[in-house]
């Protein structure tokens, strides 16, 4: 019995990669608070559970959708308007380091490669990029906020418990896709879906049922090996 249960979550957590294509299959209801309500089981500092979700699909999906996407297209005819869309806190460095950098890139040009978008095809990668404001056509969208009077311990927490989500989500037969793409418009997102001032957004994922038959899903990131990251002292 324990072989057997580490088997399959084993395969659940190897199996799980962002799905970048999804088909337009509702996600019932119900299956969406069975993974929310399992994944709130993740630790957080003194069990404050700082987490809050919000689930967003059918009329409010699509308003938001095509808000955020108008905000996206102005921002690629108009780069100077970047700071009217800004993050609440920083994802990645601004400076970037090696081995870091050369991963990033190996991730950006592995995933353009599949889909046949050489380097300078500006209009391309636009239009993938655009892909991720849309929720690659996910029925759902799951955007997780922090209250702003917490600090990076609760970040931590909320992302053991976006783990589950997609740990959960995987083990019913769906796939995700966690984002980062959505905080600089958070704006967007706040006044869409009367998200409080207090809060802010911290991570999107989406959900829904992969499209096998979009060759991006094909695409899964490598993962250096053990003794590249870990060091045992003894």
């Amino acid at each position: 019995m324990h072989q057997e249960l580490q088997t399959a979550v084993d395969h659940v957590i190897r199996s799980r990669h962002s799905v970048r294509a999804f088909t337009h299959q509702p996600v019932e209801t119900q299956i969406i608070k069975d993974i929310l309500t399992i994944s709130s089981r993740a630790p957080s500092g003194n069990n404050i559970q700082p987490w809050k979700v919000y689930v967003v699909t059918g009329k409010k999906r699509e308003e938001l959708i095509q808000q955020v996407c108008q905000a996206q297209t102005e921002l690629f005819n108009n780069p100077e308007k970047t700071y009217q869309y800004q993050e609440t806190f920083k994802y990645y460095p601004e400076q970037w380091a090696s081995p870091f950098i050369e991963r990033r890139r190996e991730n950006g040009w592995g995933l353009y490669g599949l889909l046949d978008i050489k380097k300078g095809e500006t209009e391309k990668m636009q239009a993938q990029h655009l892909r991720n404001y849309q929720l690659f056509d996910a029925p759902v969208g799951l955007f997780f906020t922090l209250h702003k009077s917490l600090a990076t311990g609760s970040k931590m927490d909320l992302s053991m418990m976006i783990q589950n989500v997609m740990i959960a989500a995987k083990a019913r037969g769906l796939d995700t896709c966690p984002q980062a793409a959505w905080n600089p418009f958070s704006s967007v997102v706040s006044e869409v879906l009367n998200i409080p001032n207090d809060e802010e957004l911290i991570c999107t994922v989406a959900l829904g049922y992969a499209d096998d038959t979009q060759v991006i899903n094909n695409f899964y990131t490598p993962r250096i090996p053990l003794e590249e990251f870990t060091v045992f002292c003894e």
